[in-house]
């Protein structure tokens, strides 16, 4: 690995690719409460790790075409926004997710005429999670495909999570599954990770899954899909959890 620059990034959220509309990213951060436990025989600090937490802040040029910035994020759901920052778009690089509730939509018009859009997104439920590209940024499959396969270096033994974006659809469904060999499918084939098959989607959106926190996982990673259809673009991110992990 060596020094990059934030080049060629992407920015997902719920299944819209706001890359296009979003200028800067200020915080793609992720934290955990410090529990205070210093008895009165200590001369220091006690602490221990509390609650997962984790935030996505941006901004974003206003544009209010269809499934751009302006209708994406000026509507403020309550319900969780599943939002992606992509390091690059190359297969196996870096990625951090987030369930998120949208907190804010703040458009500022700036002296010189600009029109800008500032967004925070706060973790819920779960923390920030920096895992790895299964897909080169976003992807289209035509058909019912198996994609390049990653690999970890050794298998795990502490189950995964894993995120899923579907920005267009055309068909029936689509099934979106992360699949697994020892070997890279030269002996040993490549079959679905148990917990590790996204719902069958029909439209655009997103979804987060995870497995048993004690599966173990095997070296190579890919995607697979199934499904009837004729077109698909979409994402996946996986994070192998390399301690036990509970959320």
């Amino acid at each position: 690995m060596a020094k990059q620059t934030g080049l060629g990034d992407n920015l997902y959220v719920s299944g819209y690719d706001l890359s296009g509309d979003t200028g800067s990213l200020s915080r793609v951060g992720g934290s955990a409460d410090f529990l205070d436990v210093t008895g009165i025989d200590k001369s220091g600090w006690e602490r221990r790790l509390g609650k997962r937490d984790g935030g996505i802040t941006f901004m974003s040029f206003f544009n209010d075409a269809t499934g751009q910035a302006h209708p994406v994020l000026s509507t403020l759901p309550t319900a969780d926004r599943l939002v992606s920052y992509m390091r690059g778009t190359t297969l196996g690089n870096p990625a951090a997710c987030l369930m998120a509730k949208q907190i804010n939509y703040d458009p500022t018009r700036g002296q010189d005429g600009s029109l800008t859009i500032d967004a925070q997104t706060l973790g819920a439920g779960y923390g920030l999670e920096w895992g790895t590209q299964l897909t080169a940024g976003s992807i289209q499959h035509t058909s019912a495909t198996a994609g390049s396969s990653v690999d970890f270096g050794a298998s795990s033994s502490y189950g995964l999570q894993a995120y899923l974006h579907v920005f267009s659809f055309t068909g029936t469904s689509i099934t979106v599954a992360i699949q697994e060999s020892s070997d890279d499918g030269s002996g040993d084939a490549f079959a679905n990770v148990t917990g590790g098959v996204f719902t069958a989607a029909t439209g655009v959106g997103s979804e987060r899954i995870a497995t048993a926190n004690d599966l173990t996982v095997e070296q190579y990673l890919r995607i697979n899909t199934t499904g009837t259809f004729s077109e698909c673009t979409f994402a996946v991110v996986v994070v192998r959890n390399e301690v036990e992990t509970t959320f």
